[in-house]
């Protein structure tokens, strides 16, 4: 009986995490412009609305809104098999990075279509 005491401990330790939601508030990028973006800090995260106008290669994009155009990163993941044409507004949640040559991009974490 006692070896089996410490199996059912173990057993109810397991089930009681498995049902464990975070609760908190969630990630969301501070509302901003391709501009502000540009001169943010690196690790940033920003919420920029416009238009993905252009693929430049593999997962790379080039995204503009009314006060310019910046190098976006969107991987397949984030895409969730949606067309999105250029004329298509969407909301980007993204960090703020550069590339070892300095050139800042958006790494977007969720794209969602504005209605």
């Amino acid at each position: 009986m006692k070896g089996y005491l410490p199996l059912v401990m173990f057993c109810l330790l397991l089930s009681s995490t498995s049902f464990a939601q975070f609760t908190g508030p969630s990630a969301t990028g501070q509302v901003s412009t391709v501009e502000q973006a540009r001169s943010a800090p690196m690790g940033t995260y920003v919420t920029v609305t416009g238009n993905i106008v252009a693929h430049l290669r593999e997962d790379y994009y080039t995204f503009r809104d009314a006060t310019g155009e910046i190098r976006v990163e969107i991987g397949s993941s984030v895409w969730q098999n949606r067309n999105i044409e250029p004329d298509t507004e969407v909301r980007l949640l993204a960090e703020v990075d550069r590339n070892i040559f300095v050139i800042t991009y958006l790494w977007v974490k969720s794209l969602e279509i504005v209605e």
